[in-house]
């Protein structure tokens, strides 16, 4: 049985969501304020979080904020409710990690249509990262591909997708359309699970790739750079060295190095 969580402040449209919850066989759990409701996701672990943005102590975006940090509640899905979405509502919702609005006043068929759809959707998500495989290398040219990735297969998609476009421009947005994804939902669950962000895995990857070919190659700088998703030779070097404390030239000799003596 899901376990749905309604944060709203009016007493009678929560009582009403709460019924037709329990009516379509749900387990339906009822805050009337914020600080209540977050409280009430750390003990339930519901599987979807209905909140109301404008309440007294505690509103929707703080509740949501307040779930995203923590990890036994950063995953769980909510939408958002709101007597009037603006773009600027819409846009701090989804940096946050909102999954849906639904705009009150709101039928009971809107109601039930948006927190089935939400949970076919997050039943989905959930087979597929169950069924997916490891990353594996893109090719024998990228020896250390394999060891670069954790095996998670919650986050397997993600990885895929960088290894498979970390040569060219990418960004978190690109990769949170391609999980189906918020870019800050995709940031908790990628920070809860790794502790880096999806940036630092792009960088990690794409050093990884320079590392290899600086010491299996003569090639310059430059075209390394640029094989390892860097346009800006300069860029490439800066963050080299701050990843690695050396330039690339001083990486590729002490490797040399290393290799005959």
């Amino acid at each position: 049985m899901k376990t749905i969580l309604i944060i709203e402040d009016e007493t009678q449209t929560r009582n009403l969501f709460l019924k037709c919850l329990e009516f379509e066989g749900f387990c339906a759990v009822g805050a009337s304020d914020g600080t209540t409701g977050v409280n009430l996701a750390q003990q339930h672990s519901p599987d979807l979080v209905v909140c109301d943005i404008m309440m007294p102590d505690m509103d929707g975006y703080s509740v949501l904020s307040a779930l995203r940090k923590t990890p036994k509640t950063a995953l769980i899905p909510l939408i958002f409710l709101t007597a009037k979405v603006t773009m600027n509502d819409l846009r701090r919702g989804m940096e946050l990690g909102a999954d849906d609005y639904l705009t009150k006043p709101c039928t009971v068929e809107q109601f039930l249509a948006a927190i089935n759809s939400r949970l076919q959707r997050q039943d989905q998500l959930s087979e597929l990262y169950a069924q997916s495989p490891a990353p594996q290398p893109a090719s024998s040219a990228s020896p250390l591909a394999s060891d670069i990735f954790p095996a998670d297969p919650k986050l397997a998609s993600v990885f895929r997708f960088i290894e498979a476009h970390y040569r060219q421009p990418i960004s978190l947005s690109d990769v949170a359309q391609e999980v189906g994804y918020s870019p800050a939902y995709l940031t908790s669950l990628v920070q809860s699970h790794t502790g880096r962000t999806v940036k630092q895995w792009v960088i990690e990857r794409r050093m990884a790739e320079a590392k290899t070919l600086l010491a299996t190659t003569a090639q310059s700088v430059r075209h390394i750079a640029e094989a390892s998703g860097y346009s800006d030779a300069g860029y490439f070097t800066r963050q080299f060295r701050q990843f690695h404390g050396v330039s690339p030239q001083a990486w590729r000799r002490r490797s040399v190095a290393k290799l005959t003596n």
